[in-house]
Formats: C-alpha cells, sequence, structure tokens
C-alpha cells in the first residue's frame, strides 16, 4: 500500500505544467496610449500635513443622533460640556437629516428630538434626498473642512478618520473627549 501511494504523488506532479510550457498563454501588453488617469482630490490649503488651520474659536460643532443620545443618558448639558472641553464658544449645529432621523426613531429618541429643537442649535439645510445621516455629515465635512463631529457611532467614525484634518468628539466615561485636535488649537 505504501508504493501505491508514492506512485500516485509522483503521477501527480508530473501531470503539472512547468511554467515554460508552450501551452501556457504569453501576456499580452496593452499600449502606452491607453494610460488610465487617475483623480486625485484637491487638498484645500487650510490644511498642512494632518493639522487643519482653518478651524479656530468659535468652533462650528456638527452633532450626530448617537451623540445627543448618549449625552441624554448621562445628563451631560451639551452646550456648557462643549466649551469646557475646547475652551471656546461652540456652535452646536444640526443637519435635516440627523433631525429627519431621530423623527423617524420615534419614541425612542423623543427627549433627543426635543433637546434638538433648542434655539442655541444652529439648523444646516440638506440641499440633497434621503435621510441618511451619516452620508449627509461625511459630505459636508469633505467639502468644508471647518466642522468638528461629534459623533459615537463606530462606523461614522472610521468614515471621518479617512478626512484629513477632521476632529471627532465622543462621549465615554461621562465626559467628552476630543479624538484628534492640532497643536495649534
Amino acid at each position: 500500500m505504501g508504493v501505491q501511494k508514492r506512485t500516485r504523488k509522483f503521477a501527480q506532479i508530473k501531470r503539472a505544467i512547468g511554467q515554460r510550457d508552450a501551452r501556457l498563454k504569453k501576456p499580452v501588453k496593452e499600449p502606452e496610449n491607453n494610460k488610465t488617469v487617475r483623480a486625485i482630490p484637491q487638498v484645500p490649503s487650510s490644511l498642512f500635513f494632518a493639522n487643519n488651520t482653518a478651524l479656530s474659536p468659535p468652533y462650528s460643532i456638527i452633532v450626530d443622533t448617537n451623540f445627543i443620545s448618549r449625552s441624554v443618558q448621562l445628563k451631560l448639558d451639551m452646550l456648557p460640556t462643549f466649551m469646557d472641553l475646547l475652551y471656546a464658544k461652540c456652535n452646536l449645529m444640526l443637519t435635516d437629516c440627523v433631525v429627519g432621523e431621530m423623527e423617524k426613531l420615534g419614541a425612542r429618541y423623543s427627549i433627543a428630538l426635543r433637546i434638538s429643537k433648542d434655539k442655541r442649535w444652529e439648523r444646516l439645510v440638506c440641499d440633497h434626498q434621503g435621510l441618511y445621516a451619516d452620508d449627509c455629515i461625511v459630505d459636508r465635512v469633505t467639502k468644508h473642512r471647518i466642522y468638528l463631529v461629534a459623533t459615537n457611532d463606530l462606523l461614522l467614525k472610521r468614515r471621518i478618520r479617512k478626512i484629513p484634518g477632521v476632529p471627532i468628539i465622543s462621549v465615554g466615561k461621562g465626559k467628552y473627549a476630543v479624538e484628534r485636535l492640532p497643536d495649534i488649537l
């Protein structure tokens, strides 16, 4: 039985095609005229490496649904807590998509919805279709890098981390924390 196994292995190896076999197709080279053109996104002039020099007081902070809900759970008053964190005046902003998302979520987010309709908040009008707040926030932050983003949503954080020069604020252990803020501030 041991002899048969050896012969099978030998036969299998023998059947393999070698690298220089004539039956293999040779790679066809494309002509140099059809070079692919890659678009490189233009970086704003306010970015110096990863530091965004456009961020200056008063800070404009876009707040997400999860952040408001978590702040309500921890009983944190948002405006004074932001001012204590950043040592500057803050303008809290909500997009129409965030408010629409809270209205869709219903009774669970009723307190957060009531807080979001406060007069101290600035409302940003959205010009796109749909109510998906994450896409709206990422699009707005990509176009204008003058915002800080307050969110507890892991997927949104992951998307915003790919955009250079945009600080992320999150709620953890009963207080707010800034993930990355330039040294200039």
